[in-house]
């Protein structure tokens, strides 16, 4: 892994992954993510493109059932994943990438 860091003097202060660094850090595009999101996340298919299966499957099954029981639940369901899946689309886009990496891809996190 390429790193960079910032010095004062003689010591570093920070140190941290150097963009465009991706040889084996498994490494995503926020933009790849966050279209995704918008325009298919009602179907889960930003959280599999993340790693993320358990919230991918939530998204599609929920996507795939709620529709076939709509009479009952009025689509809610399904109305509600997609409004969630454009603002985590929308999260992913305004983060930078230094943020973006730290938290969907270092840290796994999972939801928003």
């Amino acid at each position: 892994m390429s790193v960079d860091f910032d010095v004062d003097g003689d010591q570093a202060i920070a140190i941290y992954r150097a963009l465009g660094s991706t040889e084996g850090s498994g490494s995503k595009s926020k933009i790849a993510a966050g279209l995704l999101g918008i325009f298919l996340g009602g179907l889960g298919i930003h959280k599999f493109y993340l790693g993320f299966v358990g919230p991918g499957l939530v998204y599609l099954l929920t996507n795939t059932i709620g529709w076939v029981v709509t009479i009952f639940l009025l689509g809610i369901p399904n109305i509600v994943l997609g409004i969630m899946a454009f603002v985590e689309g929308i999260i992913y886009l305004t983060k930078t990438d230094e943020e973006f990496e730290q938290l969907y891809v270092v840290e796994k996190k999972q939801w928003f």
